[in-house]
């Protein structure tokens, strides 16, 4: 015989008292469903001051700041327009104006963007670096002042995709035999890489010209700074375009650049680090005497108004 599952407290219940259930659904009102429910906020509210930074600001903001992942934008949005909005309100406090029949310093120089450029031009005092300060910096720094070395190469490509395993595999062994070959024949190079080379290249005799750094990928970088100039076996390196046989025939050593020559771009260095400093400070300070609600300041430090 099936046995039937009976609320044991069913035959306990007096007659006319309801059932702790039946209670609970007193007062209840079905939803209306031809009204669609609000969306919930995607961040929590960031004010100034009791000044609302609108969600839709954030979100538009947002594509401005690349990050590892959605939240990490939507933060660094909230903070750039959390400090926007300090800086306009420090401005107005103060009275800064803008000559509207001049209109901003660059034709796409917004009324805001002007006023929190002459705030901060009058607030922040940045001295500028003397001779002595870039003298001091060339000689600790000699490693950043030095012209590029200049390579002279040449190349064979044989295009592949990176993915497809068995097609690189291919063209590796292709490559090596030809390297094999080319070894007991340079003089040959020209020739092959015409015939062979997926590289436009191909039609010069594989020849690149002169190379600095920036010129071509990092994996065909790294292997020209470790060949040796005029070495007639080709050097086999692998790259996201494919399989190159490389040969390098000349190569101009970088010198070391005389504080003159230089002198301009340290100063101009030095003084855009002072300046992000000062402006970092300047709004390290604001940001302590404001009422700033949904964001926290301190964390994102470092990320200020462009």
């Amino acid at each position: 015989m099936t046995a039937i599952y009976q609320n044991p407290t069913l035959h306990l219940r007096e007659p006319g008292k309801k059932t702790t259930t039946e209670a609970s659904y007193e007062g209840y009102v079905e939803p209306d469903t031809k009204i669609p429910p609000k969306p919930a906020k995607v961040i929590k509210d960031v004010t100034v001051n009791g000044v609302l930074i609108p969600e839709t600001a954030i979100m538009a903001e947002a594509q401005n700041h690349p990050a590892e992942n959605p939240g990490a934008a939507l933060a660094q949005a909230a903070h750039a327009l959390a400090v926007r909005e300090l800086l306009l309100q420090e401005a107005g406090r103060l009275g800064v104006q803008v000559d509207t029949a001049s209109g901003g310093k660059k034709l796409e120089e917004t009324r805001e963007d002007a006023v929190i450029r002459l705030l901060i031009e009058q607030e922040i005092d940045v001295p500028q670096a003397g001779d002595e300060e870039c003298r001091r910096f060339h000689a600790v720094n000699k490693h950043r002042f030095c012209s590029d070395t200049i390579y002279e190469a040449r190349h064979i490509l044989f295009a592949v995709e990176s993915k497809d395993a068995e097609a690189r595999s291919a063209a590796r062994a292709r490559a090596e035999n030809l390297s094999a070959h080319l070894t007991l024949n340079p003089d040959e190079f020209a020739g092959a890489a015409r015939e062979f080379s997926d590289c436009p290249s191909g039609e010069q005799g594989g020849n690149l010209g002169q190379l600095t750094t920036g010129s071509t990928v990092s994996e065909f970088e790294r292997a020209l700074a470790s060949m040796t100039a005029g070495h007639a076996s080709p050097k086999l390196v692998e790259s996201r375009f494919g399989i190159h046989l490389i040969v390098l025939d000349r190569k101009i050593d970088g010198e070391q650049l005389p504080y003159e020559h230089v002198q301009q771009r340290i100063a101009a260095w030095m003084e855009a680090a002072a300046w992000s400093k000062a402006v970092a400070q300047y709004i390290s300070i604001l940001a302590g005497e404001a009422d700033i609600q949904g964001i926290d300041m301190e964390a994102s430090q470092g990320l200020l108004v462009q």
